[in-house]
């Protein structure tokens, strides 16, 4: 529901109380004052879920598949970082095998996660449309291969991880199941069609229009030296970190903003940063395949590419990007043996960071000798980047100030959806109230 209120032409209060293609409930509040933005709030209401207190008292094999359930969309995220971190406590280091096993269920998310935003979340913002659903009146066909990409990310986890949702076989030390050729074999098809509908996802999506917005970022990634980061690496930005990531809680602070339930995340003493797709592009372009770096040459987006709007185009490519990946990977396949490495529990500490959709999942845990957990510390993708939206927001309502007021809402809600921004497992998120006064 929107309602404005106007006290006179240069007073207003814009709210939108439900804002749907964005996971979670938040608010966000401007106050313009004189003619500029004094304040913003990027409020998230998202009640306390306690996951690092669930944890407690749990054994460390238990990890995967409680902090699964921290999300539906991004489960291999939690899994793998919370995997990795058991097996850094414990002193475990997995076969090749296992890794690229993981590498391969961790680009069926991408592509379900980056599809599902892509056409029903983003795009429909670009066309003119309320939701996917009205977009579908229209672009049918579009609609109908979005969830064919989509399902095919699906299987691609549930061939390995046992299920879609939530995966069943995903453990500390490997898998509890080794999936066979032939199950993956018969991915192979369907990847290569999803390929050319990921090229051509790029195309469309880098001809729509796109606001002028060019900022200054930090951008934080993974990095590896002989990959496109995702399972592993080290932690680097623009501005010279480059730090492995125990050294996280080094270099990186949280902080309780009174107007938000999520903490916020900031990098000591330079304030806040980018995480997810823009910063992996930026940071790791050279490591994608020659396809996509020739497909991003054809579309004009190459690096440096600081338009936040533009991350519609990353989340494409990247997608090809997984689909190619997904395709070597089954090429070379053989199935690990053991497909789980053997653990033996101890008094320790461990970290572990991968890159979910959204950007990079860091977890921290401490165990007893019986590894038991007893301490643990997660920080998601969206609390990272929730400092940066605002000062997105700051900057886009002082640009564009002069718009009619259903324009500047609708534009500033797509800013946050430049994020991908999952703050619970809700269906809406924003209420946005812009105060004006003279």
């Amino acid at each position: 529901m929107n309602d404005t209120k106007t006290a006179n032409s240069k007073d207003k209060i814009i709210r939108v109380d439900y804002l749907a293609r964005v996971e979670g409930e938040g608010s966000l509040y401007v106050k313009v004052k004189g003619g500029k933005v004094k304040d913003v709030e990027f409020k998230i209401f998202e009640p306390p879920r306690f996951f690092e207190a669930f944890l407690r008292g749990r054994l460390y094999k238990e990890a995967p598949d409680i902090t699964a359930r921290i999300c539906g969309i991004c489960p291999i995220a939690y899994q793998m970082s919370s995997s990795q971190a058991m097996e850094n406590a414990l002193g475990v280091k997995v076969s090749p095998g296992i890794r690229n096993l993981r590498r391969l269920i961790y680009c069926g998310e991408w592509i379900e996660s980056h599809v599902l935003h892509v056409y029903m979340l983003h795009a429909p913002d670009f066309l003119g449309y309320e939701s996917a659903i009205h977009m579908a009146k229209d672009h049918g066909e579009l609609v109908q291969k979005a969830l064919r990409m989509k399902k095919l990310g699906n299987e691609i986890m549930e061939v390995v991880g046992g299920r879609a949702v939530h995966p069943i076989n995903v453990g500390v030390g490997g898998f509890y199941r080794a999936p066979s050729k032939k199950e993956l074999q018969a991915l192979v098809d369907e990847l290569k069609w999803c390929r050319e509908a990921a090229m051509d996802t790029v195309r469309l999506v880098a001809g729509f229009n796109f606001p002028e917005f060019d900022m200054d970022y930090e951008y934080v990634a993974l990095s590896h030296p002989s990959e496109y980061a995702i399972t592993e690496g080290r932690l680097i930005s623009n501005r010279g970190l480059n730090i492995d990531v125990s050294e996280y809680e080094q270099c990186f602070e949280e902080s309780h903003e009174i107007h938000s339930h999520a903490l916020h995340s900031a990098i000591k003493g330079r304030g806040a940063y980018f995480v997810g797709p823009l910063a992996r592009f930026n940071l790791n372009f050279d490591q994608l395949h020659d396809e996509e770096k020739k497909l991003a040459e054809e579309v004009t987006c190459t690096p440096p590419v600081n338009n936040p709007f533009k991350g519609i185009i990353i989340r494409s490519l990247e997608t090809l990007y997984a689909v190619n990946e997904s395709l070597r990977l089954i090429e070379s396949y053989e199935p690990p043996e053991p497909s789980m490495m053997a653990i033996t529990p101890k008094a320790s500490r461990g970290c572990g960071c991968t890159e979910a959709p959204r950007g990079i999942c860091w977890h921290r845990y401490t165990l007893d000798d019986k590894g038991i957990i007893q301490d643990a510390k997660i920080v998601p993708p969206t609390s990272q980047n929730q400092k940066q939206i605002e000062k997105d927001l700051y900057a886009y309502v002082s640009q564009y100030m002069h718009l009619p007021k259903d324009q500047l809402t609708w534009q500033c809600e797509q800013a946050v959806r430049n994020y991908d921004p999952c703050i619970s497992c809700a269906t809406h998120f924003l209420k946005l109230e812009i105060d004006r006064e003279d």
